[in-house]
């Protein structure tokens, strides 16, 4: 299961005047009511790819935008953008994902599974270590420990929770015994829950790990200055065991303000940057500096259910809302034009592997149509609900979540429900996913979801009972029991059957309200290309093929 971050759903941007967010939504609203279907608003083009083009040659270095400070590089702890953006060039996995989202061999070169609870790792021979040492079996079993050890709080903890052992079965073979058959865990290799750094470096650097010193990793980057508040350079490591960087160095800059964000990129002070900004997205495209580029981001954005006690209870008030929001009006305002609306808690992307016929049942009446204001406010009606108050959470970190509070505001006005926001720090709004203090009288919020391995149990796996982001205690048995059975099966197809169930039985039940599929998006100026434009970014060294375009 997927370990639940308290940044995942947080999308910086530029803060905005609450009423001029408001006053957006509503006339493009308005335009769409009277112009039939919505057209692109932002005139963004944002059909998918996998990459750029490839570099042409070397480069000394480049600077990528950032959009906030990693507390940490420890990788036991890297769960949102900015840590994984960085790392993923420094620290590797036993596996890996490619740019179009498959996994292939990492720091083992092979994986086999000799019975349904086992899983040994063969690993590459003569990996070096950037403070020196050798990869051995003994530093796997040591960083996969450390993801294990309570006392760590590693955000992956979740993902390990069914291992009994992990062992070192040869100088350079590790075996990682289950409890029970866990379809999730061999895919999870591939994100930071498989990171191996050096049992020597870590222990030696101690408390310090992570925050300052190295990171006694194996990646195409050795971690170099880092500047505090500033930035965070790498530099290329030239003992790397892969293909060699194109560029010797890479400097992230913090720039927390989406404005001076998107300056940056036109100025060139930045050449590049992901977690664009959704109302740049149309200045960077008509530039004239650039490319704006989109990819497969597996992301959903959804309003979270995070009070059932009240009115939200009732399923029909669930259904009601869904009915009436404007989803159209909001991927056109909210996410730039570039998104799509849907009424499915997964994107397409991560039912990959599925056969058509499960594609079809687990997407079944799940395209959402134009608000349908007459039925959304009959439903109110015979649930008592007419009248009754409803807080959503709203925030500046970007347009994407405040326009969303102010969209399902709006919805609820049109059918009877009194909805008020709450307007909460950006600093603080991340406390939502963590701290159930915060949301103490919070009916629900604006989460971006991403799915951290191509398989839509990822997210699925949160609405059974007890599960993490399962914030209002939505309990369905038949729903547990067919989470247990799919995470069993190591068939795709078999697996991906149960899950189509799951899916629909999710959309039926709304333990949160889907809205929109997102896609990533990628700025990268003229003197630079090679970057993925997938969310790839977060678990591979996407930095290494980043050279000279020209």
């Amino acid at each position: 299961m997927t370990t639940p971050s308290p940044y995942r759903a947080a999308r910086r941007g530029r803060r905005r005047r609450f009423a001029a967010a408001a006053a957006a939504l509503t006339s493009l609203a308005a335009l769409a009511a009277c112009a039939g279907p919505p057209r692109n608003a932002s005139g963004i083009d944002f059909h998918l790819s996998a990459t750029t083009p490839r570099a042409k040659g070397d480069i000394d270095s480049f600077t990528w935008a950032l959009y906030a400070e990693p507390p940490t590089l420890d990788y036991t702890v890297a769960f949102d953008y900015p840590q994984n953006m960085v790392l993923s060039n420094v620290c590797e996995s036993l596996m890996r994902w490619t740019p179009r989202l498959t996994t292939e061999p990492g720091l083992a070169r092979g994986a086999s599974h000799p019975d349904p609870t086992t899983w040994v790792y063969d690993l590459r021979e003569g990996v070096r270590f950037h403070n020196g040492g050798t990869m051995t079996a003994d530093d796997v079993v040591f960083s996969l420990d450390r993801q294990r050890d309570p006392d760590n709080a590693a955000a992956w903890a979740q993902i390990f929770q069914n291992v009994t052992s992990v062992k070192k079965t040869g100088p350079l073979q590790v075996t990682v015994r289950l409890k029970k058959p866990d379809s999730q865990f061999p895919q999870y290799m591939a994100t930071a829950a498989g990171a191996v750094a050096s049992k020597d470096g870590v222990e030696a650097a101690g408390k310090d790990y992570g925050t300052s010193g190295g990171l006694a990793c194996t990646g195409p980057f050795e971690l170099g200055a880092w500047h505090k508040g500033q930035s965070i350079e790498l530099d290329r490591f030239d003992g790397y065991w892969g293909r060699r960087a194109k560029s010797g160095k890479v400097v992230f800059r913090f720039l927390p303000d989406a404005s001076a964000r998107t300056n940056a990129l036109l100025s060139g002070e930045a050449d590049g940057s992901y977690l664009i900004p959704t109302e740049s997205y149309a200045r960077l495209r008509g530039s004239g500096v650039g490319r704006l580029s989109f990819g497969e981001g597996l992301s959903t954005v959804n309003v979270a259910i995070t009070n059932m006690r009240g009115a939200l209870g009732d399923l029909r008030v669930r259904r009601a809302l869904s009915l009436a929001l404007d989803r159209s009006g909001f991927v056109q305002v909210g996410l730039g034009g570039a998104g799509t609306p849907t009424g499915a808690f997964t994107t397409r992307a991560a039912w990959a592997d599925a056969s058509e016929g499960t594609k079809k049942r687990a997407f079944a009446g799940l395209r959402p149509g134009a608000p349908d204001i007459a039925r959304a406010k009959a439903l109110v009606k015979k649930a008592g609900a007419t009248g009754k108050s409803l807080t959503i959470a709203t925030s500046s970190v970007g347009q994407d979540v405040s326009l969303l509070a102010t969209a399902v505001q709006a919805a609820g006005t049109r059918i009877g429900l009194d909805i008020r926001l709450k307007s909460i720090a950006p600093n603080a709004f991340t406390a939502l996913f963590t701290d159930p203090g915060a949301r103490k009288g919070i009916d629900m919020f604006p989460l971006t979801y991403y799915d951290s391995i191509t398989d839509p149990l990822d997210l699925l796996m949160n609405f059974k009972t007890g599960s993490y982001l399962n914030f209002a205690g939505h309990s369905d048995k038949k729903y547990d029991a067919l989470v247990d059975r799919a995470s069993a099966l190591d068939d795709p197809r078999r697996r991906l059957a149960i899950e189509a169930g799951l899916h629909r039985r999710a959309a039926r039940d709304l333990p949160w309200i889907p809205v929109a599929e997102w896609p990533t998006a990628v700025f990268l100026n003229k003197r630079i290309t090679g970057a993925p434009t997938t969310i790839s970014y977060m678990y591979q060294p996407w930095a290494a093929g980043v050279g000279a375009a020209g």
